[in-house]
């Protein structure tokens, strides 16, 4: 069990391997998995079956393709957008009473603002340009 441990650790090396994405591609994979199986019992068509398979063997190539991927910093910034994306969900969500967030014009930060009633200028902290907020 040693020497197969110590290949696949030297097989590994360099490698990206799993991340939140893989893990929530993963999960997805299988309730799809589990959702086309329940349809297939009701859907008796050969392109249901195809279409099932290929999406199926889609998904998974590419979350063993990011897993094995060398490429390691495209790997990581690809993880960094899908976390971004729903910690910025969550933020605002759990804000949406004391604040409200805009992008910026310029640059595109996204800016957590207090809530303001009428019209008021904000100053980006990244690129220092003054755009007008309407609240």
């Amino acid at each position: 069990m040693g020497k197969f441990k110590n290949k696949l650790y030297r097989f590994m090396y360099g490698r990206y391997g799993s991340d939140t994405l893989a893990k929530v591609m993963l999960y997805v994979c299988l309730i799809w998995m589990i959702v086309a199986n329940i349809v297939a019992l009701f859907v008796d068509s050969v392109w249901f079956s195809v279409a099932y398979y290929l999406i199926t063997t889609a998904m998974i190539g590419w979350m063993f393709y990011r897993m094995f991927s060398r490429n390691i910093a495209a790997r990581r910034r690809e993880n960094e957008r899908f976390c971004g994306f729903f910690k910025l969900r969550r933020n605002k969500f759990r804000d949406r009473k004391t604040h409200v967030y805009r992008k910026c014009h310029a640059c595109g930060a996204v800016l957590r603002l207090p809530k303001a009633k009428g019209k008021h200028f904000v100053v980006c902290p990244r690129c220092n340009k003054r755009f007008e907020v309407k609240g």
